[in-house]
């Protein structure tokens, strides 16, 4: 078992959520903690939550902790509200609508951490969870001008170009692995950002500020089911919160970025690509 707190925060989607934490407690080794805060859900998620998993959670002695909110008051809220509860020496931001892959993905990434005193975060492959489970982001790059770049988008998943542990810019919060160390310094997410949208590349760049690196680690893969958080959310104004949020990141670390080795910005053209939902489709495989 890693003394890590998985923080999970659900808004309805029951059936990711379902499956987020249930293969959740198929990692070898597992996390000690879980902790999931319900953002209002009016589709059973707080039920499941509540009254289900936890049937499932304690023979394996992980430690659950539910959090109920009565409204969506946002995903930094509701994540900032965990970090007050986790006890974990470590410290993992999971979406609800991502799923374990690699079983052994919590202990890699934790020796991640270990190698070195300054690496502070560190984050997985991200997969599409359809065959032939092409990459949806290896780590975030930032063009000198503030595009963002999936690294790897729509690549094979065994491409050599991301399969090699590298310090990025960033990463994006849908999976990624901490010290606890990191937060008690920087504090949690900056609610200006809620409900979601350019929080986690603000906090790695704060991260970043205070001396910490943050790396992707590609033995560790993970699936995610692209948007379901946020983008398929209805009550969410999506194109609007990315373009307010997206300023606002642009306008407190420009000075920083402007000048990074980052892509250019034709090389940050976004790949738009076919998703799949989880309704109908099987189980994406474990290895």
């Amino acid at each position: 078992m890693v003394d890590a707190s998985v923080i999970i925060v659900s808004y309805n989607k029951l059936a990711y959520t379902r499956l987020c934490v249930e293969r959740l407690l198929q990692s070898n080794p597992k996390p000690a903690q879980v902790v999931a805060v319900d953002n209002g859900s009016q589709d059973g998620s707080a039920e499941y939550l509540e009254g289900e998993f936890p049937d499932y959670a304690a023979p394996m002695g992980v430690r659950f902790v539910l959090l109920r909110n009565d409204s969506n008051v946002g995903a930094c809220t509701a994540r900032n509200q965990a970090l007050d509860v986790a006890t974990g020496r470590y410290i993992c931001f999971m979406d609800n609508d991502v799923a374990v892959r690699s079983r052994d993905w919590l202990a890699i990434l934790r020796d991640v951490l270990e190698q070195r005193d300054d690496i502070g975060i560190v984050g997985p492959k991200l997969l599409f969870p359809f065959d032939p489970y092409d990459i949806e982001c290896a780590g975030v790059a930032i063009s000198p001008r503030g595009r963002v770049q999936y690294r790897g988008r729509g690549e094979p998943v065994d491409g050599a170009q991301f399969d090699e542990a590298t310090e990025v810019q960033c990463l994006i919060s849908a999976c990624w692995l901490m010290k606890r160390a990191v937060w008690e310094q920087i504090g949690g997410l900056d609610e200006v950002f809620n409900p979601a949208q350019y929080e986690d590349f603000d906090f790695c760049y704060r991260a970043r500020q205070a001396g910490w690196q943050v790396w992707y680690e590609p033995r560790a893969e993970m699936y995610h089911y692209e948007g379901v958080t946020t983008d398929g959310s209805v009550d969410v104004n999506f194109k609007y919160v990315t373009i307010k949020n997206g300023l606002e990141f642009k306008r407190r670390w420009q000075h920083i970025f402007a000048h990074e080795d980052g892509p250019s910005d034709e090389e940050c053209q976004w790949r738009s690509l076919p998703v799949q939902p989880i309704e109908g489709a099987p189980d994406p495989p474990l290895v």
